[in-house]
């Protein structure tokens, strides 16, 4: 057994069923957890940096569009 590094809620787990850097879920609260070791058990909450990232990522590609048409506009206004 081992306890959620987020809510400390005592957690039943399979180790045997577990791999190093498998992400998996707090039955109590909810939260993300990677597995850093097995032997011993070891958790750590998920990273939600790389969420975040990928978020960011969408965002930025939406914006680099928006900015192109932006481009556009202003190049049609220069020919006028």
């Amino acid at each position: 057994m081992v306890n959620c590094p987020n809510c400390d809620a005592v957690m039943d787990i399979e180790t045997d069923e577990l791999d190093e850097g498998e992400t998996i879920s707090c039955d109590e609260c909810g939260a993300d957890l990677t597995v850093v070791s097995v032997d011993p058990l070891e958790l750590e909450v998920a990273d939600e940096d790389e969420e975040e990232e990928e978020e960011e990522d969408e965002d930025f590609d939406y914006d680099e569009d928006e900015d192109e048409e932006e481009e556009e506009e202003e190049d049609e206004e220069d020919w006028k």
